[in-house]
């Protein structure tokens, strides 16, 4: 099941940025969904984990680690961010190019992105979003079930996301498109329930 659509119409940022803020969507194509309800204890427990272990491995880089909610604008060319027609809002993403970032939020593909599934969001992180951030040359993009304790990491190889990697919660992943950033499943889901 995916998410529910906000109308038929086609829409833009500049559309978006006119609604209410009380009302969360993502724009993908022009096609407003509307987000899920605030996520569970458990998918903010794995975030909040992942989040520290990222932002402690890139200290002394220039990449920086972002989390939700922030918007990512994807534009497909030089459009205006009024025109450009796909916006999401990324559980966790990395952006190393300083320039992508702006008073807005991110401008064009961040380099890594994570998304925590959860019953309301599984399928449009599974299918419409993996597809979408393939198209935009993310380079890498990992989905994590939290329930199931499970890592789908998917990785730009030729142009394209290669064969994905799927593992346990266990043990340690590295982040290969942001070098040295290694997460201990250990360390974040040790307070799972």
């Amino acid at each position: 099941m995916g998410l529910a659509q906000r109308d038929i119409e086609r829409h833009n940022y500049g559309d978006y940025l006119t609604w209410p803020d009380d009302d969360r969507y993502e724009l993908i194509d022009g096609v407003a969904y509307v987000m899920a309800p605030a996520p569970a204890v458990i998918h903010q427990a794995v975030l909040v984990e992942l989040a520290r272990q990222v932002d402690e491995a890139l200290e002394e880089s220039h990449c920086r680690v972002l989390i939700a909610p922030l918007d990512v604008r994807l534009p497909r060319g030089d459009e205006t961010d009024e025109e450009v027609d796909t916006v999401v809002q990324p559980d966790l993403l990395v952006v190393c190019d300083p320039a992508k970032i702006d008073e807005r939020g991110v401008r064009g593909a961040p380099d890594w992105i994570v998304e925590i599934l959860s019953p309301a969001t599984a399928a449009h992180d599974q299918v419409k979003k993996r597809d979408l951030y393939e198209r935009h040359g993310v380079r890498e993009y990992w989905l994590v079930h939290p329930v199931d304790r499970i890592i789908t990491v998917y990785r730009v190889e030729s142009g394209a996301y290669g064969r994905p990697y799927i593992a346990e919660l266990a043990g340690e992943t590295a982040a290969r498109a942001v070098p040295g950033v290694v997460i201990d499943w250990q360390r974040a889901t040790r307070r799972l329930p």
